[in-house]
């Protein structure tokens, strides 16, 4: 079974699964020290909004309009209902999946990369990526 939102339906949130994990994860490791990072040591990598919703345990996360409206030239992606994973596992549970390959790329990237591109362009880096030689 396939579902198809309409874009007036794309998500207004990210769903951060940190809320509800009963574990939390354990913190990334500075590759020199093996110590956990902090926002001091991501700072020169990411912006500032990318490294709170990283340490974030709110359980949504808005997408601002702009990241959205970009969103809507090739999304929503359909919904399948994996009906016979669900046979399968013999669980009452609803399974679901994504199919990302309609979007531009055929991947997912795209998604978190034009977040990304979003919160560096708000916090006025002007390049986020190099071509090596």
């Amino acid at each position: 079974m396939k579902y198809f939102l309409t874009e007036d339906q794309t998500p207004r949130h990210y769903y951060n699964i940190s809320a509800d994990i009963t574990e939390p994860l354990l913190p990334p490791l500075h590759p020199q020290t093996k110590k956990p990072v902090g926002p001091e040591d991501l700072a020169p990598l990411f912006p500032m909004e990318l490294i709170k919703q990283e340490v974030s345990k709110d359980r949504y996360v808005e997408i601002p309009d702009e990241v959205r409206s970009l969103y809507n030239l090739y999304r929503p992606s359909p919904l399948v209902r994996a009906t016979r994973l669900e046979k399968q596992l013999k669980t009452p549970a609803r399974i679901y999946f994504k199919y990302e390959g309609g979007s531009p790329s055929g991947s997912h990237k795209t998604n978190t990369a034009l977040a990304q591109a979003y919160y560096n362009k708000q916090e006025g880096i002007k390049k986020i990526a190099r071509i090596m030689k």
